[in-house]
């Protein structure tokens, strides 16, 4: 595999028990992209980031992390990797404090020696979260709860972030500061593969990316251009 490509999914199926939910998918990420999977409800979006997460495996094909195969690996062997994802709906704590979150974040042992630095950075990135890191999660804002989903994230010392879904069900202005957490998350050298349903926003946003219809990846290419496809415009834009 070439050493610039960080991931790559070859020709993968998926099941959930009898009902197959990917078809023969593949994708490829480099490092420091930001690339988007884009598709409706129920198109594989979701199966997909958490087949490469290892909650799901796939029955067959690949998965390939820095040249390494990690089809069959565990969350809690793929997370030491450098894989970390952000699930849809956040999924804090509720009943321990911001700090603590955080912390479990970085269990693995890669991570607990970077554990200050990488506090660090959560912190310079979502300042609201060192101001309130000794109250409970649950007294949080929604839009604060996914500042720490995306923090406790970083604490894994990931070289790739896994997003799902991070928008939904938030205002705009802290939809527009997350994307901009995005962007200063990229600059550190991370790499993001993000899970999202506004289309136009995505492909504002990515690099590339890959557009999904029931459990196939049907186009990809440069996010720029996709924009302009007659296709995708006539699909999710209405023209």
């Amino acid at each position: 595999m070439p050493e610039e490509t960080l991931l790559k999914v070859s020709n993968i199926d998926v099941f959930h028990g009898s009902f197959q939910a990917l078809w023969d998918v593949s994708l490829s990420v480099k490092p420091a992209e930001i690339v988007a999977i884009i598709g409706a409800n129920a198109s594989g979006k979701s199966t997909l980031l958490n087949t490469i997460s290892g909650l799901l495996h796939p029955a067959k094909g690949s998965i390939e992390f820095e040249g390494r195969n990690i089809s069959a690996l565990d969350p809690f062997q793929i997370v030491t990797t450098g894989i970390s994802q952000i699930p849809e709906g956040r999924r804090v704590f509720p009943n321990m404090s911001v700090l603590d979150n955080l912390i479990i974040g970085s269990y693995n042992r890669e991570a607990r020696s970077k554990r200050e630095q990488n506090l660090g950075m959560v912190y310079e990135l979502f300042p609201i979260l060192r101001e309130r890191k000794n109250q409970l999660a649950k007294t949080l804002s929604g839009g604060e709860q996914q500042m720490l989903a995306l923090g406790r994230g970083l604490m894994s010392d990931p070289k790739l972030l896994l997003l799902d879904e991070m928008s939904l069900g938030l205002a705009p202005i802290v939809i527009n500061d997350l994307y901009k957490a995005l962007r200063e998350i990229r600059e550190k050298g991370i790499t993001i593969l993000f899970v999202e349903q506004n289309v136009r926003r995505s492909l504002g946003e990515a690099d590339r990316a890959y557009i999904m219809q029931m459990g196939r990846v049907v186009l990809s290419g440069d996010a720029a251009k996709l924009r302009e496809e007659e296709e995708v415009k006539k699909a999710y834009f209405g023209v």
